[in-house]
């Protein structure tokens, strides 16, 4: 801007006040930047990394986890929060599901269903077989239910749900 046009829209500041123009500049220049950023300011950063999902042998044990045994036949599904129990010739039980504790390649839960039942559910990165079908699962399971000791295998649910009945369940 040339200083007769500087002069049109700032007549009473002139060159002889020069404290009064840097003062103008400054508080323009901030009205502009506020004016720029207003609406668009992301969220003030807690400081703390966001949390990491917990992942097993490639399983995201934050989302639903299918775990089966054979000799005697028994399932329990992980998911949304809770542990759901089934069997042949056993009665459903549900319990709420704590988060997952991690160390190393190993994953623990523990909860206790609304009868009482303990369940102590450990689940390991090593393929695991079944005993029944072809497959080979990411995670082998070891399951305590009550005083009962039961052995299995572990993948998400929606691996399982794609698998076939041989070959890796990703």
């Amino acid at each position: 801007m040339t200083r007769p046009a500087l002069r049109v829209f700032l007549p009473r500041l002139s060159m002889e006040s020069p404290m009064r123009l840097i003062a103008f500049v400054v508080a323009a220049s901030a009205l502009t930047l506020s004016a720029c950023s207003q609406g668009g300011e992301a969220p003030a950063a807690s400081g703390e990394p966001p949390a990491a999902a917990p992942i097993l042998s490639g399983v995201d044990l934050s989302k639903p986890v299918s775990l089966i045994g054979t000799e005697p036949f028994w399932g329990i599904q992980l998911t949304g929060g809770e542990l759901v129990y089934s069997g042949v010739d056993r009665p459903e039980q549900r319990a709420p599901l704590p988060p997952a504790v991690i160390q190393g390649t190993v994953a623990t839960f523990q909860t206790r269903s609304a009868s009482g039942t303990v369940f102590d559910v450990t689940l390991t990165s090593t393929e695991c077989s079944d005993g029944m079908s072809d497959r080979t699962f990411p995670l082998t399971a070891l399951v305590k239910v009550g005083d009962e000791t039961l052995m299995g295998c572990a993948a998400s649910s929606e691996a399982l749900a794609r698998a076939g009945e041989s070959g890796p369940v990703v």
